[in-house]
């Protein structure tokens, strides 16, 4: 003969209960987030954000790919540099359509329309990573004669920021002439 079946406790039907919960939590908020599969079509490695520009089999003079954007709307960047105090070089950076990112950014973080930090450049080496649109450029780092600054855009993934398949850069000239109480050599 069977045994009849034993009442389930009541702290049991609660956790029952309590789980049956969590789960349509779940499966509401799995839901909410599109649930890993895209509306458009495609499957969860399609939920990557949206590509910004178009990564162009170029680079630049320093090897960073380009990453080409509409001319309209692009990052734009200008180069000021005066003589600061203690001998010292003052650089400004002026940007338009663009945000200077966080310093923890770069390679591994994706490319965000108008985003990314600068690169300063003299006579070609790579002087500074930029997060902010000012620099003081030690006149130690300059002999006599004119350097070239060039400053050029990057977005957060490291790409370079590009227009008709040029560099996002400015260039500026300094000169720097022997002091005039140094002896002549």
């Amino acid at each position: 003969m069977a045994s009849p079946q034993q009442p389930v406790p009541t702290r049991v039907r609660a956790r029952r209960g309590a789980c049956a919960l969590l789960l349509c939590c779940a499966l509401v908020a799995a839901a909410a987030c599109d649930g890993g599969s895209s509306s458009r079509g495609g499957d969860a490695h399609s939920l990557t954000p949206s590509p910004v520009g178009e990564l162009l089999s170029t680079s630049d003079a320093t090897g960073d790919q380009l990453r080409e954007v509409d001319r309209e709307g692009a990052p734009d960047v200008r180069i000021a540099v005066r003589p600061g105090a203690a001998e010292n070089w003052d650089v400004r950076l002026t940007v338009t359509n663009f945000r200077f990112s966080a310093e923890r950014s770069g390679t591994g973080s994706a490319a965000t329309t108008g985003r990314g930090y600068a690169v300063l450049y003299l006579e070609g080496r790579r002087l500074a990573r930029l997060h902010q649109p000012r620099y003081r450029l030690s006149a130690a780092s300059l002999g006599r004669g004119t350097h070239e600054l060039t400053v050029r855009l990057h977005a957060d993934d490291g790409t370079v920021w590009a227009v008709d398949g040029q560099a996002v850069e400015d260039v500026a000239r300094v000169t720097l002439a022997p002091r005039k109480d140094a002896p002549a050599g």
